[in-house]
């Protein structure tokens, strides 16, 4: 594996799962394979989880971890092709890039949306850079569009809560106060829909995810009538994509926010967001604090995502 930006990447999906489950079993297996090798994280934008899970996962393969944050103490890059730089970014980040592949073996990026320009965010610019300049094997710590390694640890613990073969995966949209990116929910949709669940999309009207994503799963308007026998519900609020409307509010409706009473309408659904969350707009404090509620696992999965990742690149070089 020399690059890690979609389900498409991982191959064999039962294989993959299968792989993850063993190196839960024992995370420090293959220590040796990152014995000598240094991941470099580059940070464009903040994060608690990623950096943690990812740092952790490529410990238990025995790598060194440098952390880059971009935004605190490092020069501020210039991301633009023929840009007069004469204003407060001092380095170019096609010359950034090849030096930082110079001082590692494995470099994870994260990147989110500009929400300036549908087109520009979707054709991934910062990440697809790292790929062409780095020499080095890159995956995604999320980006412009995707977040693969939160899909992934997401399909581990569907597997891991599943009581039956086929599953339903409902994704929510919720309400939530600020312009969240599509990362998450695309991410997960692509997963989904490779993976043996019955999955069904919800939102209203306005918020249509990319169909490359969407790959014709069934989208719901109504959210009580998605949630009817449900076996697991993510939620997670995403502005809009439609180019027209791309990267704003059309809907704050708090009848959209995910509680008890929705949730009695499920085949007591596990409840699953990839956090952080803002409570009492994306989820009740009683439905997240709930017995069912699984976020809490979901989170820690995130290091055997990274690690199966990680591993796999680690093999490839």
């Amino acid at each position: 594996m020399k690059t890690f930006t979609s389900v498409k990447d991982l191959g064999d999906l039962n294989a993959a799962l299968k792989e993850a489950f063993e190196i839960k079993k024992n995370r420090f297996a293959y220590k040796a394979l990152g014995e000598n090798k240094t991941l470099l994280m580059v940070f464009f934008n903040s994060s608690l989880r990623t950096r943690l899970s990812t740092q952790k996962a490529a410990m238990n393969l025995g790598m060194n971890t440098m952390v880059l944050d971009v935004n605190q103490g490092a020069w501020r890059l210039e991301t633009e092709r023929g840009v007069i730089m004469d204003g407060d970014k001092s380095e170019h980040i096609l010359e950034a890039i090849p030096v930082m592949g110079s001082y590692c073996d494995v470099i994870g990026v994260r990147s989110f949306a500009q929400f300036e320009n549908k087109q520009d965010d979707y054709k991934e610019k910062i990440l697809n850079q790292f790929i062409q300049l780095s020499g080095r094997p890159v995956f995604s710590m999320e980006s412009a569009i995707v977040h693969p390694l939160q899909a992934f640890a997401d399909l581990i613990t569907i597997e891991e809560y599943k009581t039956k073969a086929r599953p339903k995966v409902v994704l929510s949209w919720a309400p939530h106060p600020r312009v969240l990116p599509q990362a998450v929910p695309n991410s997960f949709a692509d997963f989904m829909n490779e993976a043996d669940v019955d999955f069904v999309i919800t939102h209203p009207e306005g918020y249509e995810l990319d169909p490359q994503f969407v790959r014709g799963a069934p989208i719901e308007y109504n959210q009580e009538k998605a949630f009817k026998g449900a076996d697991f519900i993510y939620a997670k609020n995403w502005s809009a994509c439609q180019d027209e409307h791309y990267g704003q509010i059309l809907s704050k409706d708090r009848s959209w926010t995910v509680d008890t009473e929705k949730m009695q309408g499920t085949n007591n659904a596990f409840f699953m967001h990839c956090l952080p969350v803002r409570r009492n707009m994306i989820v009740t404090d009683e439905v997240i604090e709930s017995p069912q509620s699984i976020v809490i696992p979901e989170a820690a999965n995130r290091e055997i995502s990274c690690e199966v990742v990680l591993k796999r690149i680690l093999e490839s070089l």
